[in-house]
């Protein structure tokens, strides 16, 4: 006797809707897991924790789900809360804002942004903030921060400028491959038509926003949000003092920085520090 069906709850999250549509159209359409699975290329044990709201739909996936069932875009409308969803409420608002920002402006005191990240670099960051986390919990955490990253490849991408703290590049995150490919990463990203980026050497010393992160949002209608992250939490501001105050410490920042060309030169530096020790000569 066939296994029967878990039963789905729809109305628990948008995760779980997503599940329960994504049942419903295969269903309606009498098409099994398997017969699914070779159309989407994702394997049938992949789609029945999509299908039961354990597993992230990672990005791309809806697309070939709406080609799958003739949608028509459903599931890439849906596609954009679900991917939010894993991120508690206020940073869900600033996930928002992130989405339909013109132009993003970082600064990072302690790790590359998440913007910016390679997927061995945020996993490793994210195992070390949940060690306990399951594997499962881990790799959506992974697919949701991976998926941020779709709009810089877009057609019509945010204009980004990142300032990293020179400890950024220097801590050996994931050990010194992950660190070297994510280094590389960089490299391409440090000055083109959209994004340029800035490293602030460690003799500069103290500053405003020193011990933590600040994220500026600037939105289709010129306004700006900052949101401002430390150790275990984040807040949002978007009164217009409270945005101000910061975007003065930001661009005071930016004053005191290298330039993307110097930046360079220093990333390269550092990726020589993440070669892999050479074995003892044992002759």
């Amino acid at each position: 006797m066939a296994a029967r069906p878990r039963e789905l709850t729809p109305d628990r999250s948008i995760r779980h809707f997503y599940g329960a549509e994504m049942r419903r159209y295969r269903t309606n359409t009498d098409m099994s897991l398997d017969r699914l699975s070779g159309i989407v290329r994702y394997s049938k044990s992949q789609l029945h924790r999509i299908e039961t709201a354990q597993m992230m739909p990672p990005p791309g996936f809806s697309e070939s789900l709406d080609a799958a069932f003739g949608t028509d875009g459903h599931f890439a409308r849906l596609y954009g809360p679900v991917k939010r969803e894993v991120h508690p409420d206020q940073y869900r608002r600033h996930m928002d804002f992130e989405a339909e920002a013109r132009v993003v402006e970082e600064y990072a005191g302690h790790v590359v942004p998440g913007l910016l990240q390679t997927e061995a670099y945020a996993r490793a960051l994210l195992r070390a903030g949940a060690p306990d986390a399951s594997e499962e919990k881990l790799e959506d955490r992974v697919t949701a921060r991976m998926s941020r990253q779709e709009r810089l490849r877009s057609d019509d991408p945010p204009r980004l400028w990142a300032i990293l703290e020179e400890v950024t590049i220097r801590r050996m995150v994931g050990g010194p491959e992950v660190m070297r490919e994510q280094l590389a990463s960089l490299l391409p990203v440090v000055d083109t038509a959209t994004t340029k980026m800035q490293l602030l050497p460690n003799n500069h010393g103290e500053h405003r926003l020193l011990g933590g992160s600040l994220t500026l949002h600037t939105l289709p209608d010129d306004t700006t949000v900052a949101y401002e992250e430390g150790i275990d939490a984040g807040r949002l501001y978007e009164d217009a003092d409270s945005v101000r105050e910061r975007r003065h410490a930001y661009d005071a920042l930016r004053a005191y920085a290298l330039s993307p060309k110097e930046t360079a030169a220093w990333i390269r530096s550092a990726m020589e520090d993440c070669k892999p020790c050479e074995p003892p000569d044992q002759t």
